[in-house]
């Protein structure tokens, strides 16, 4: 996917601000009349607005989006100035492929980014006549980044009342059926470390809570956590064939025949199309949502029939599309060198390769934006179980579990 997205220089965005910047100023150093109401004051520009503006770019580098929006209320000036598409699609470059998640309704619309770019004449068209009407003939890039970065996200959970604490704790003694999710996917196999037996292993984590004794359809009663001490949910794993055969093919790097699943065939695009197996459609008519787990490292695509399986599973849930789909995008370890960005991180470290796949590159990876149901990609790491805590949380919020942020 990254192929066909349009990369934008730095130098791009400069000459884009700079532009804008001398037609707002006029050559005596005040404001352009184009730019200011009949009734007010000609205003004389401010410090910061004198600063050059490859300076002006640097400082907005280093601020978050909600400091750059606080920004943009400060003058007439900045707020024309931080809503320049560029910039926004600039930053949306940037920091995309470092978000540590990413929704159904936070994806960014990718399509976005493979058109051309707009030309600088036209931006800048558009921002000297009428402002906000000029802007929305633009692509909302400033937009589509507020809607996707995680920073931004964090702000729209609710907090939880001090009345909540204790009507929480009087929900917990009464005896309620635990949401059931069935786990598959070929970052359970082929990854060095399992993600199972770390999460068995993990009371830290996820404190397991016991094997129940019931049955699902006779598949087997999967396992209990506890999450928060608080929430039990229970994992129902699938497995694509027995052990030593998964065992074997993890080793010598091989394909294998994977049993959850039959080949029907191509559609009339050449799509595959998958159908589960028996007692995969048992399964899934019982369970509450599905995690999937990807192989997030590099050069670990599995194709088409990553996403062709998962429309097969959430096919046969007939009558249902709010059962919620968790995608774990998984590698091994953590990376050596931390590239996750902050708001205070320079450009040079947010530009290093990623060990694995992003979040909104494995959306578009598994078809997820067509999908009816809710779902999210997590960002995971097997040895430590980094970001799990985030994927279970939402899921339990999908399943109608009351969860709060602190």
């Amino acid at each position: 996917m990254a192929g066909t997205i349009q990369q934008l220089s730095e130098s791009t965005v400069i000459r884009s601000l700079r532009r804008f910047r001398d037609r707002y100023f006029s050559t005596s150093g005040k404001v352009d009349n184009d730019f200011v109401d009949t009734d007010e004051e000609e205003s004389q520009p401010g410090y910061l607005d004198s600063l050059p503006v490859d300076v002006q770019f640097l400082i907005m580098n280093f601020l978050s989006p909600a400091d750059i929006c606080h920004l943009g209320a400060t003058s007439r000036y900045w707020r024309a100035m931080v809503r320049d598409p560029l910039l926004w699609r600039f930053f949306l470059l940037r920091d995309m492929p470092y978000w540590p998640s990413i929704d159904h309704l936070t994806m960014p619309q990718l399509e976005l980014l493979d058109g051309p770019l707009v030309s600088e004449n036209e931006i800048l068209d558009d921002s000297e006549e009428g402002g906000d009407q000029g802007m929305e003939s633009q692509v909302d890039y400033m937009a589509e980044y507020l809607k996707g970065c995680p920073s931004c996200r964090q702000k729209w959970l609710p907090s939880r009342p001090t009345y909540k604490v204790v009507t929480s704790f009087l929900q917990s003694l009464v005896p309620s059926s635990e949401p059931r999710y069935a786990m598959f996917g070929p970052g359970m196999e082929k990854l060095d470390v399992s993600l199972v037996t770390r999460l068995m292993h993990a009371p830290d984590v996820l404190p397991v809570s016991g094997t129940p004794h019931r049955q699902i359809n006779g598949i087997g009663s999967g396992i209990s956590y506890m999450f928060n001490n608080q929430h039990k949910f229970n994992i129902l794993t699938l497995y694509s064939t027995n052990r030593a055969e998964r065992e074997r093919a993890r080793v010598q790097q091989q394909d294998i025949s994977n049993k959850l699943f039959t080949f029907e065939g191509s559609d009339d695009s050449g799509y595959p199309v998958y159908s589960p197996a028996p007692h995969v459609q048992q399964v899934c008519q019982v369970v509450d949502g599905f995690i999937y787990v990807a192989n997030a490292e590099p050069g670990r695509d599995e194709g088409e029939s990553e996403a062709a399986q998962i429309q097969a599973v959430l096919r046969s849930v007939w009558g249902s599309t709010s059962r919620p789909l968790l995608v774990l995008s998984c590698v091994s370890r953590e990376e050596t060198e931390a590239a996750s960005t902050t708001s205070l991180q320079t450009s040079t470290s947010r530009n290093r390769a990623r060990c694995r796949t992003a979040c909104v590159h494995m959306a578009k990876r598994l078809g997820l934006p067509q999908l009816a149901n809710p779902w999210m990609v997590q960002d995971t790491v097997a040895e430590s179980l980094s970001g799990l805590l985030d994927g279970i949380s939402w899921l339990l919020r999908c399943s109608g579990v009351k969860l709060y942020s602190s």
